[in-house]
């Protein structure tokens, strides 16, 4: 704008003198430092010399490139800038993004933490329910007798949580020998609780019961029938569950996985299917319970009858079996269903755990004879006499009617021991003599018996007796007409037999069988022999159906 005012007033001298200046300026001035040539070579000597109009030409293009440059220069700072200000949105989201995910995280961990301690304490459960229907709560980590003889317990592996309503009796401080467990719900018609457990403890001895500790899970939630359930049994049961022989115990129904809309196995109905799931789920609890309170663990139902001192029995079934040194996970007492099922404590936490993840798939006896066979068990070990018989008359799904019988079962369960049997009668086929005192549905079969004829039962070992039972025939047919009893000491042996110098009589057989208990009281020493003697010769052959003894139990150690 100078050289222009100067221009439009003429003044050489002056334009000359400003333009010397700025154009030597210019014509020297480079981004990179070098002057660039434009035209005849200039230099400060002969600026002079040049027309004003040229040097203001000059003047101007340099200029103008010079904006130019620095133009270029300040678009690429914007760009510079733009990318700057995209790659800081771009982390910006990225903060946002990972902050979520961390705020979700975060969330996520405080609510499993709360349903933990939820879980664990159920504090709210308890202020939501009356001070009436508040139970003391048994927990598996505090007041459930663990079972140190499982490696699942020992250091919570497969963590089961449950916890336990306990209604009714007093914890055992110390394991036991035998814990009994059954379930029990509301039927439709009748009910056999309270009589099946007048038969576990009638059929047991005081030493018997101070042994075991059977335990009841009232598993319907229906809370009035529980409280009359617990009532009754409360009235019945008074010094059972005050000495620790009888707990009452109940699982909360939110414990429970679901138990409608399950899928439908072997085209059962739906209700059928909700029936089962749901009885496999109570026994997965009950057993869970019961792991560390005995030694061996007992599956009954809550209507059956027991045979007398079973616990004996089962003593030494356990004794003879271990004896036998092979694996075994299921002893059975009765061929009906998951009656008279006996597991060791150390099995117990697994059969829990099984029985719940397959609660869906089928019966609970289907899933327990599965569970043996993982347990390296594959054939059945069934005792005969059975222990237990089924007396219940109606189901409990949905009160139908249930005849199902165990043919096998003895009421007066006997207590054979070791013995060798030696007849003297012509046998017929091979219907041995043996056959009559093993357990089971052999029999005895001898030819034309006469006066004087024998079968003789050598015992192993010295044993006291305390009842004997004897029955004969078949339908009516082959009794024995004339015969008595004899109890013997002192084995000998000959080359065919062995037999007792010494022999007693101790009654007669009335209408072919023969019974007496409390023999003990009488002959209170031990026997090594039992005869039976033929007292008149008769023209049919002879039936000896079974020979069955009691003798004085041997307890086991707790």
């Amino acid at each position: 704008m100078l050289l222009i005012s100067l221009l439009q007033e003429n003044n050489e001298e002056t334009l000359t003198a400003v333009t010397e200046e700025e154009a030597t300026e210019t014509l020297y001035e480079s981004d990179d430092g070098n002057a660039e040539e434009e035209g005849p070579a200039t230099s400060p000597t002969n600026l002079s010399s040049l027309p004003v109009k040229q040097l203001y030409k000059t003047y101007l293009i340099k200029k103008i490139k010079k904006c130019d440059l620095e133009m270029e220069h300040f678009k690429q700072q914007i760009q510079k800038t733009k990318t700057e200000i995209l790659l800081l949105e771009h982390q910006l989201r990225e903060m946002r993004i990972h902050s979520k995910k961390k705020n979700i995280v975060v969330a996520v961990l405080l609510v499993i933490g709360g349903l933990y301690v939820i879980n664990h304490c159920d504090f709210l459960a308890v202020f939501a329910r009356s001070p009436e229907t508040v139970h003391h709560k048994l927990t598996w980590q505090a007041d459930r007798l663990v079972s140190m003889e499982s490696w699942i317990d020992q250091a919570d592996y497969l963590s089961f949580n449950v916890s336990y309503q306990l209604l009714a009796g007093v914890l055992p401080t110390q394991q036991k020998y035998l814990s009994v467990g059954l379930s029990s719900v509301k039927r439709k018609k009748g009910s056999y609780l309270v009589p099946t457990l007048k038969s576990i403890f009638s059929q047991s001895s005081p030493e018997e019961r101070s042994f075991m500790v059977v335990v009841v899970l009232l598993a319907d939630f229906d809370v009035s029938w529980r409280v009359d359930t617990v009532k009754e049994i409360k009235s019945a049961f008074a010094s059972e569950l005050e000495q620790g022989h009888l707990l009452v115990i109940h699982v909360p129904q939110d414990w429970y996985p679901p138990i409608t809309g399950l899928k439908r196995n072997f085209n059962d109905a739906p209700e059928r299917v909700t029936f089962r799931s749901k009885q496999n789920l109570d026994y997965s609890a009950l057993i869970h319970y019961c792991a560390g309170l005995g030694r061996y663990y007992l599956q009954l139902e809550d209507d059956v009858f027991s045979a007398k001192n079973f616990l004996t029995t089962i003593k030494k079934r356990v004794e003879e079996q271990e004896g036998k040194k092979s694996t075994w996970a299921t002893l059975e007492f009765s061929a009906l269903g998951y009656i008279g099922k006996l597991y060791k404590s150390a099995h117990l936490p697994l059969l829990a755990r099984f029985l719940f993840i397959f609660y869906q798939e089928m019966p609970c006896d289907w899933l327990m004879n599965h569970f043996r066979e993982v347990m390296t068990q594959k054939e059945t070990i069934l005792f005969k006499p059975s222990l237990f018989q089924h007396m219940g008359t109606f189901s409990s799904f949905q009160g139908t009617y249930n005849k199902l019988k165990d043919k096998d079962f003895e009421e007066d369960i006997y207590t054979n021991p070791s013995a060798e049997v030696y007849s003297d009668m012509s046998t017929y086929q091979k219907h041995f003599p043996k056959l009559a005192w093993d357990a089971g549905e052999g029999f005895f079969w001898g030819r034309t018996p006469e006066k004087g004829n024998y079968l003789t039962v050598v015992f192993t070992e010295p044993t006291v007796v305390t009842g004997i039972f004897v029955e004969t025939g078949s339908g009516g047919k082959d009794i024995l007409e004339s015969g008595e009893v004899e109890m013997g000491h002192n084995v000998v042996a000959t080359d065919k037999e062995k037999s007792c110098t010494e022999f007693e009589s101790v009654g007669a057989f009335e209408n072919g069988k023969f019974k007496m208990q409390e023999l003990d009281k009488k002959y209170s020493s031990a026997s090594s022999c039992l005869k039976i003697k033929i007292t008149a010769t008769q023209k049919d052959w002879l039936i000896i159906t079974k020979i069955r003894i009691t003798t004085k139990p041997t307890l086991p150690h707790q």
